[in-house]
């Protein structure tokens, strides 16, 4: 992975984000915002699944008030979701929000933007400026005639002038679309021209499969090359699918060690134990350990200790048998049925 890009720090409630902290994990609440008790237990499995931020939409009044009680409870920093009217981002931040999101462009005149920015400032609330390839400005899409990088750049600096045209700089980016090389591109060419700190996803992905594998080339190709400081994984699932796909994606892409990153050769002639079967229940007996491990769950002794050497501990199968390995090395030969629970086992050891 190469370097990554030093980005300006901001604090969302007591998460860092920018500056050099961890890539940080978000999700967004599907619950309504006036649903205060259904909104606090969505938050806390989020929080158990490992989320550091979670944004919840704040469409009217009532919700704003909603808001309120939900973030003086919530275990996690929370981030208000604000679309068109402006008075909700101020009552948001008088609320309780941890980082007010908001589309400076629709949100009204520079008078309206400047009571936001005020109301932001006196509490120390950051703003994420949050462009969408599907909702660009009139003024850009007929400039460039359709979604482009140069587009979504230009529209985050305009809204980006426009805050600091009231002194307020506590800003994080993000550009958004549904198409994967328009988003990367796009977060290229503003991570080459700005400090700010980015925002990372990919939107209107679709189900949990399709939607992770589009989010991991996305966010994950983009955290290879250095670029993003938190991210969201946008899924048509329960949210907490959101928080174990992000964590597999900054596992895969080498920037977060915690938990278990899990690999397995796919199958082949020489396989002769059910493979899939096991390195399915590997996966899900390891699913909440938050240990830093490489876990291998390999088909044959040629795919075994030789291969995955690099693992720290792993099983792999023989003849109706297999052999437990740590670090490359054998350590004991035993039954097929006997290849899990000796593997938890040394795991809880280590």
């Amino acid at each position: 992975m190469m370097e990554r890009k030093m980005t300006r720090r901001i604090m969302v409630g007591g998460v860092a984000v920018g500056g050099g902290a961890p890539i940080s994990i978000q999700s967004m609440l599907n619950t309504k915002t006036t649903d205060v008790e259904g909104s606090l237990a969505q938050l806390r499995k989020l929080e158990e699944a490992g989320c550091q931020i979670a944004r919840l939409a704040v469409p009217d009044q009532e919700a704003a008030e909603s808001f309120r009680t939900i973030a003086s409870k919530s275990p996690l920093p929370l981030v208000a979701d604000i679309h068109f009217d402006y008075r909700l981002a101020i009552l948001a931040a008088q609320n309780g929000a941890s980082k007010i999101r908001i589309n400076p462009g629709n949100i009204g005149g520079e008078d309206r933007v400047r009571a936001v920015a005020e109301a932001c400032r006196e509490r120390h609330i950051p703003i994420r400026i949050g462009v969408n390839g599907g909702s660009l400005d009139r003024a850009l899409l007929e400039k460039y005639g359709h979604p482009t990088p140069e587009a979504l750049v230009e529209s985050a600096f305009s809204h980006i002038r426009l805050l600091e045209q009231f002194d307020f700089t506590d800003i994080c980016v993000s550009m958004k679309s549904s198409s994967v090389p328009l988003m990367m591109q796009a977060a290229m060419l503003f991570s080459e021209q700005s400090d700010y700190p980015l925002h990372l996803g990919v939107t209107e992905t679709g189900t949990a499969y399709m939607g992770t594998v589009k989010s991991a080339m996305g966010i994950g190709g983009l955290l290879c090359m250095g670029i993003g400081d938190t991210i969201r994984v946008s899924l048509t699932a329960d949210p907490v699918e959101e928080i174990r796909a992000a964590q597999a994606i900054l596992r895969a892409a080498g920037v977060r060690r915690e938990g278990v990153n899990i690999i397995s050769c796919p199958t082949c002639g020489r396989t002769r134990i059910d493979l899939i079967g096991l390195a399915q229940r590997v996966e899900k007996a390891l699913a909440e350990c938050r240990k830093p491990l490489t876990v291998a769950v390999m088909g044959c002794v040629v795919n075994g200790p030789g291969e995955a050497r690099e693992a720290d501990i792993g099983i792999a199968g023989g003849e109706d048998c297999g052999i437990l390995f740590v670090k490359g090395k054998q350590i004991k030969k035993l039954p097929y049925n006997e290849l899990l629970p000796a593997l938890l086992e040394q795991i809880e050891r280590m």
